[in-house]
């Protein structure tokens, strides 16, 4: 019940401030996420800080990696073959 009420006030808190732009809340809400997961995984020491931050380095660059492929492949226009 305490996860959820702190979730919902933090929704609560975006919208108060003004962040109704689904850009700012969508990016908001990642990062909400991504700092409860950082909390959860230093909180079950499954590896030392330090490999996380060099892991976590690696999924990032990984993550611009993919989302430039992908902008090239949606920016890419199909070439027409010319009629005989």
């Amino acid at each position: 019940m305490s996860k959820s009420r702190f979730v919902l006030d933090k929704f609560a808190k975006l919208i108060e401030q003004g962040l109704l732009s689904y850009k700012d809340l969508s990016d908001e809400i990642l990062n909400i996420l991504k700092s409860k997961r950082d909390e959860i995984i230093f909180r079950m020491k499954i590896v030392s800080k330090e490999e996380f931050e060099i892991l976590n380095k690696r999924v990032d660059s990984l993550e611009k990696k993919l989302n430039e492929i992908k902008k090239k492949k949606s920016s890419k226009k199909t070439k027409r073959a010319k009629r005989s």
